[in-house]
């Protein structure tokens, strides 16, 4: 169908069937890849070195990922007590005003006032943050959230096991108890 005999190809187009300059022995058969290098399933040596190196990556990584969440937690609870302070630092000057301030030029009356002004403060910032105070007395007494400090008798059957006297008050934190109220339970019949 041509006149060109394959001899004469144009320069630069192979026919497939001559070699190119570079490419010598490339259409011999090569050895396929099992043969040149073992694999790791056909060498358990490799293969345990692979699952080795695995297995320390793995190691490394998860020891870095414990590290950097065990130090933002750490930041993080330092922010967080940051900002508690920060928020108690008007309460605190207040309180410096008032042990610093001269008693002659006020009243007791004042003083008393200015106190429990401070104290609502505090109080307005602590349950803001979660803080709640666990209301005990004539309740039940619940082991879970009262310490009994000592027993009165009760004066009738629907007194017995109920908080009398609270010593000292308790406290959650956001749900979780931090100190259990300190009471007196009563006793019918003790």
């Amino acid at each position: 169908m041509s006149d060109r005999s394959d001899d004469q190809a144009a320069p630069g187009v192979s026919d497939g069937l001559t070699e190119e300059p570079g490419t010598a022995g490339a259409n011999e058969a090569a050895p396929p890849a099992e043969e040149a290098a073992p694999t790791p399933a056909q060498d358990p040596a490799a293969e345990l070195q692979a699952m080795r190196d695995r297995y320390l990556r793995l190691a490394a990584e998860y020891d870095n990922y414990r590290k950097r969440t065990d130090k933002e937690r750490v930041e993080s609870w330092g922010r967080a007590q940051a900002q508690l302070v920060q928020q108690l630092l008007d309460p605190l000057d207040d309180l410096q005003r008032v042990a610093h301030h001269g008693t002659e030029s006020v009243s007791p009356q004042t003083l008393l006032e200015g106190v429990q002004m401070v104290e609502k403060k505090l109080w307005r910032i602590l349950e803001t943050a979660g803080l709640e105070v666990l209301d005990a007395s004539g309740r039940p007494f619940d082991p879970s959230v009262h310490e009994a400090i000592m027993t009165a008798s009760a004066d009738t059957h629907e007194d017995d096991e109920s908080v009398g006297e609270v010593f000292q008050k308790g406290y959650r934190f956001k749900g979780d108890l931090i100190r259990p109220a300190r009471v007196q339970v009563r006793k019918f019949g003790a």
